[in-house]
């Protein structure tokens, strides 16, 4: 009996088990804290976390990892082939109203502003001795768009993927306590209470038909590489629009993207060995892109008031900010801001122009450094 209860005992995980382990487990109980207590992107986090606890069970002992037969190494095909991101986007398209862009389409050009955070932080990635793939990965994470930063960090197979959809995913979180201060420090009081007027005009159904087909052909002749995303998030808007598919708009908004989320999470989640992600590098690639975040929402901000310069119609710089494609959470914020000063001002469906452009300008980011770097 004390044979077969040792025998046991030395085919468990236990032996196995790594400080690298325990210290993930950890994390893993911070992230679903913040997912549960904090109400912080929990449809994200909670599916990450116990991915994380699942790749830390000592793999050698559960097989889990197994080519062609362990659970997560087949989960994570579709995350390795860059299947689930294109999907998530196609989600993503089939709810969202990009009427807000079409009525305001100078916009279009906050949204693009905002995308300068990116740039900037790939470059200081490198100065800091990340590789061109490695650098580019984490600078999207100033996007502050999770699906793409995982998109870009997958197809460059870089090392940091799990580190880089947790931080974009925590910036996303944190929104609402990351811009507020950006914004005020950035704009006057005077401009924060610019009122832009409560009615947008009218987007004939034509138009938002038209615009995911144009904008498709338009954007992937630019930046072919930008097609998987671009083409997946107009193809889901073109079903919410033409008004025949409600079927799919459903299925593709709901019960794909809702499976896909779930299956892309806890991918990530299973990335994060505690070797990768408990180093020095780690911890430099959560401030880069905290810092990508913070540029890319005052660029936007300074672009708007670089537009008030030249133009009799002017916006609220606060809009600038939700250039970043966190929908609809950056708009919102913009909107609680604009408000603090003046409680009738309502610039939310205003801020919902750059925000919605953010979306396709991160894409667009995401395609140029996958047709630039190799």
């Amino acid at each position: 009996m004390a044979d077969l209860l040792s025998h046991y005992f030395a085919q468990s995980g236990f032996l196995a088990l790594s400080w690298e382990n325990l210290v993930m487990f950890l994390i893993a109980a911070v992230l679903l804290y913040l997912a549960v207590a904090k109400d912080a992107e929990p449809l994200l986090l909670i599916p990450i976390s116990f991915g994380i606890v699942m790749a830390n069970i000592p793999p050698q002992v559960t097989g889990i990892f197994e080519p062609g037969t362990g659970l997560l190494w087949i989960i994570q095909q579709g995350l390795v082939l860059g299947i689930y991101p294109p999907l998530i986007f196609l989600g993503i398209g089939a709810v969202t109203d990009f009427s807000f862009v079409l009525a305001n389409p100078k916009t279009l050009f906050l949204g693009a502003a905002a995308q300068i955070g990116i740039f900037i932080t790939f470059i200081a990635a490198n100065a800091f001795g990340f590789s061109l793939l490695d650098a580019a990965s984490i600078a999207i994470i100033g996007g502050a768009d999770g699906p793409t930063s995982i998109y870009v960090a997958s197809i460059f197979k870089s090392q940091y993927l799990p580190i880089i959809a947790i931080a974009s995913y925590s910036y996303i979180a944190l929104i609402p306590v990351l811009q507020p201060p950006i914004m005020r420090l950035l704009t006057t009081k005077k401009e924060r209470a610019i009122k832009m007027g409560r009615q947008l005009r009218k987007v004939s159904k034509l138009e938002r038909m038209v615009f995911p087909v144009v904008s498709t052909i338009a954007i992937s002749l630019i930046v072919p590489q930008a097609l998987p995303l671009v083409g997946m998030l107009m193809l889901g808007n073109l079903l919410r629009e033409n008004g025949r598919t409600k079927r799919l708009v459903e299925a593709a908004g709901k019960y794909v993207s809702d499976t896909v989320i779930i299956l892309l999470c806890v991918s990530v989640g299973a990335k994060a060995d505690g070797k990768v992600f408990l180093t020095l590098e780690s911890i430099m690639v959560m401030g880069l892109g905290c810092a990508a975040f913070i540029v890319a929402t005052g660029s936007g901000i300074l672009f708007a008031k670089l537009m008030n310069v030249f133009s009799k119609n002017k916006v609220n710089p606060l809009i600038g900010a939700a250039g970043v494609s966190a929908v609809p959470t950056a708009a919102r914020v913009a909107q609680r801001v604009a408000s603090e000063e003046d409680s009738t001002n309502f610039i939310l469906m205003h801020a919902m122009g750059p925000n919605i452009a953010g979306v396709i300008g991160s894409a667009v980011a995401a395609g140029v450094f996958l047709s630039i770097i190799k």
